[in-house]
């Protein structure tokens, strides 16, 4: 039998997260092992575990991923959160992109120069209720099922809901208006796997503060 997956990467969201999403949504156990130090990163990189030396790497099924998108697209079909075609797989891929661009500038927000915080929250803001959240409404009112695609959980699902998650940490009113989104929130945050995962103590990161950036600082070097 296989061990659990281990996940090499920092103690904090970055681009780990949404493969810690996946795979607790899933239903699959994993272990971390949390880069603290440049020299927890060099040791990865000079036994050769990091093709592109670079995190996140996980150890999975005797291979070790890494770049994110590789990770999850494994994962996603291992797991059957894929859709059942090459038409479903299109679709979930095209909303999991959209996802991940509103995603990206969310995650690079505490990285902003104070000074130009407001104007990047400004802009998230203005995208979000203006253009990603409305497609995604769209897309769950054109078809009145209860998943993105093919009405079966998928990572399209498990994505866009973690975003939501994300976009309420923001700005709880940016969700007002889109009561089929939030119904999806509320529907895949009570399965079993994410309502455990959604628990205090679960392996989920909290958002990202200073200590936080201060320490990849350290041990990324940038």
């Amino acid at each position: 039998m296989a061990g659990k997956p281990i996940f090499h990467y920092l103690n904090r969201r970055g681009r780990m997260e949404c493969v810690r999403w996946l795979l607790a949504a899933a239903g699959v156990e994993f272990e971390e092992k949390f880069i603290e130090k440049p020299e927890d990163l060099d040791k990865l990189k000079n036994d050769g575990s990091l093709m592109f030396q670079q995190v996140p790497m996980v150890e999975i099924d005797g291979m070790k991923l890494v770049q994110t998108r590789a990770i999850l697209n494994y994962i996603a079909t291992k797991y059957n959160l894929y859709g059942k075609d090459m038409k479903e797989r299109a679709l979930i891929d095209m909303y999991s992109e959209g996802v991940a661009d509103l995603g990206e500038m969310i995650m690079h927000l505490p990285l902003c120069p104070p000074a130009e915080k407001d104007a990047k929250l400004t802009l998230i803001r203005e995208k979000t209720t203006n253009r990603y959240l409305p497609a995604f409404e769209n897309v769950l009112k054109s078809h009145g099922q209860d998943y993105l695609v093919g009405n079966n959980l998928s990572r399209a699902d498990i994505h866009l809901v973690e975003l939501l998650y994300y976009v309420e940490e923001l700005d709880p009113s940016l969700l007002a208006n889109f009561p089929l989104l939030k119904a999806l929130k509320a529907r895949v945050s009570n399965l079993p796997a994410v309502k455990k995962f959604l628990q205090p103590g679960s392996q989920r990161k909290p958002p990202t503060d200073e200590k936080k950036i201060e320490e990849a600082r350290k041990a990324f070097k940038f």
